[in-house]
């Protein structure tokens, strides 16, 4: 009789008294855009400061970016898909400026 692995049982056990029927996100495909935009070298770090509710700016331009982009696909107007594009744009200078600084710092030239 195999031994049965005790975090695996827990998480049946989770799932049978519908512990993980409202989580967000259910039923959605994963979004991993932002983990792979971030350093390999703050990956871990930035997904624990994100898992304890705590974000870094650089995350937070991110979800910013994230959002920009849901307006845009709702947005029919020509002049609002404009102002969206540019506040992306904005964003997104922003976040490539904060990590080129980052890896200045670190001495990490990516290459």
């Amino acid at each position: 009789m195999p031994v049965e692995n005790p975090v695996e049982k827990a998480i049946r056990e989770a799932q049978a008294r519908g512990e993980f029927d409202n989580l967000k996100g259910r039923g959605k495909p994963l979004d991993l855009t932002a983990y792979f935009e971030t350093p390999e070298e703050l990956r871990l770090a930035l997904s624990a400061l994100k898992s304890a509710d705590i974000l870094s700016p650089e995350v937070e331009i991110l979800q910013e970016i994230a959002a920009l982009k849901e307006q845009l696909t709702g947005a029919k107007d020509e002049g609002k898909q404009a102002q969206i594009r540019r506040q992306i744009r904005d964003r997104q200078l922003q976040f490539d400026i904060m990590m080129d600084r980052l890896k200045r710092r670190t001495g990490r030239s990516g290459l």
